[in-house]
């Protein structure tokens, strides 16, 4: 089974058509199953807001598997941290996909974050 750690940053781009859609699309479709924070939800619903964008959003948020942490992840974050700056949400997002696998080696994390990507790299998580 194919998995794969999805950032809102990803849902965005599909529901708004931005460039680079179809192809994430494509990639997304070889994926079995997709995780990504509850976060998301807050991020991706708000941008949809702000874009007046109603339809499909609840078809898009019905795709992931929710990582609902049962501790804090201080362990993980200063893992994150120990390999670059991220912004708050995006620092939450990589230190649920490493409570999700632990290895990230295991686990492609998907975004368009460019900074985002950048420490996802370096802590290990394949480039997708």
């Amino acid at each position: 089974m194919k998995v794969a750690y999805v950032d809102t940053s990803c849902l965005v781009a599909l529901a708004l058509d931005e460039p680079g859609a179809r192809g994430l699309a494509a990639r997304l479709r070889r994926v079995d199953r997709l995780f990504s924070a509850n976060l998301l939800e807050a991020e991706f619903r708000s941008a949809m807001q702000r874009e007046e964008v109603s339809a499909g959003v609840d078809q898009y948020l019905s795709a992931i598997s929710w990582i609902l942490p049962e501790r804090t992840l201080t362990p993980e974050i200063r893992v994150v941290l120990e390999h670059g700056y991220v912004r708050g949400a995006d620092l939450w997002h990589l230190s649920c996909a490493l409570y999700l696998c632990g290895d990230p080696r295991m686990l492609p994390f998907l975004t368009l974050d460019d900074r985002q990507r950048e420490v996802a790299a370096a802590l290990g998580f394949p480039a997708v």
